[in-house]
């Protein structure tokens, strides 16, 4: 398991700390495949996961659901036939923070 997955994700308010531009490329390092897309103003960590069928597909999202709510933190999927799209933010600081990087982390460790 990454370093990064093994932190544990912290309560947030309007007053937390965005990650900063050089702390997202240092922390994008630690994952497999993950983008920052921006929407509306608003930076999201965003990631596709392809499997061979929708059953592998929709049990994946399932085993994400379960981390999102274990952490209180909940991502954007879209789950289609072969892919889950994930997209991880904070919306009580309309951005990315800490805990988006360490969902993504376990997204990934769960795909391993």
């Amino acid at each position: 398991m990454s370093d990064l997955a093994e932190k544990k994700c912290v309560a947030c308010n309007a007053d937390a700390v965005r990650v900063s531009a050089d702390e997202q490329t240092s922390l994008l390092a630690e994952l497999d495949g993950w983008v920052i897309d921006s929407e509306k103003g608003t930076d999201k960590l965003a990631r596709t996961f392809d499997f061979p069928n929708f059953v592998s597909a929709l049990n994946f999202a399932n085993a994400v659901g379960e981390l999102a709510e274990a952490e209180d933190h909940h991502p954007q999927l879209i789950i289609e036939w072969g892919r889950v799209d994930v997209c991880w933010w904070t919306h009580a600081i309309s951005g990315l923070h800490l805990n988006d990087f360490i969902m993504a982390a376990r997204c990934d460790e769960l795909r391993r």
